[in-house]
């Protein structure tokens, strides 16, 4: 997905925010702040958790942690080892709650093609395709998503400055077009596992994500 620079997003409003206590299946707990919002470009229901304390990160100079995180199902809540989505989910929400900042959960599975269309592209890549030349066989574009929803609700918590923990670079590119300028891009960890090698090393040899994978032994 592309943007071009300096798009004017229009203006998302906080519907409604509480408190949700967190627990993750290794034992880790934290609590957040949980938002919705109106009037996101997409229609979409993301949304935003508030982590540790987010209201000092937002005076920060250089804004608070934000991992804009795409909802994965399989990775998510049943701990596919084929991705890395579980564990960066679980990373991010310690790191974020140790330094403050939102922890974005946008539904935009499978890099924005949907659930069913993800895992008919994981069935392409049994048969020989790439991640990437698994969503072109399926008639969509390597990576469908479009941040514009992640920024409005960034700027309506008041985060037009962030420290992106993200090894996605389009992500960076795409916020900081959008209006929320990106002061710092933090890598994950490396979440590496014998089923993931080979949509990891994708990534980072076809989109450049920054993934410090080890050398080949």
């Amino acid at each position: 997905m592309t943007i071009t620079p300096s798009l004017t997003v229009p203006a998302a409003r906080v519907r409604t925010q509480m408190m949700v206590p967190l627990r993750f299946a290794d034992g880790y707990a934290t609590t957040a702040e949980v938002f919705t919002f109106g009037g996101l470009a997409d229609g979409r229901e993301h949304l935003a958790l508030g982590l540790g304390d987010w209201r000092s990160a937002l005076l920060d100079a250089a804004g608070p942690l934000v991992r804009p995180h795409s909802e994965c199902l399989t990775g998510d809540v049943f701990g596919s080892q084929r991705c890395d989505c579980g564990p960066q989910l679980r990373e991010a929400a310690e790191r974020i709650t140790d330094t403050g900042g939102f922890l974005l959960y946008l539904r935009q599975e499978g890099r924005g093609i949907g659930l069913y269309a993800k895992l008919d592209a994981y069935a392409l890549q049994d048969a020989g395709l790439d991640t990437y030349e698994a969503n072109l066989a399926l008639g969509y574009g390597e990576d469908e998503r479009d941040y514009t929803a992640a920024a409005q609700m960034l700027l309506a918590l008041g985060a037009d400055r962030i420290r992106l923990l993200s090894n996605n670079p389009d992500k960076a590119i795409q916020l900081d077009a959008l209006g929320v300028q990106v002061t710092d891009r933090i890598p994950t960890g490396v979440h590496l596992s014998g089923a993931n090698a080979r949509y990891l090393s994708t990534k980072v040899t076809h989109t450049h994500h920054t993934i410090a994978l080890p050398l080949a032994g």
